[in-house]
């Protein structure tokens, strides 16, 4: 079973956020507009950060796959480093 792209698994979550901030703009809930908007955008972050691992992590043998533990706990190491 191959993951689900990256694109749509992203897609899902504005889907989700953008129909409940749709609601709260209907209902004037403006204060309910600005949680939604931080929620969504933390959210989206910490899922980019996933993904990245999740494709650090690919099974060997797919395209582009890390072939060793070793090599995975780098890749980890490494996307550490670039996002803090």
């Amino acid at each position: 079973m191959s993951p689900r792209p990256r694109a749509r698994i992203l897609a899902n979550l504005e889907t989700v956020y953008r129909e409940a901030y749709n609601r709260a703009k209907e209902a004037g809930d403006a204060a309910r507009m600005l949680d939604l908007d931080a929620a969504y955008q933390r959210e989206q972050l910490l899922l980019e950060v996933l993904l990245d691992i999740r494709d650090a992590l690919r099974a060997p043998g797919e395209s582009g796959g890390i072939k060793s533990a070793v090599d995975k706990l780098a890749a980890v190491h490494k996307l550490t480093k670039l996002k803090g």
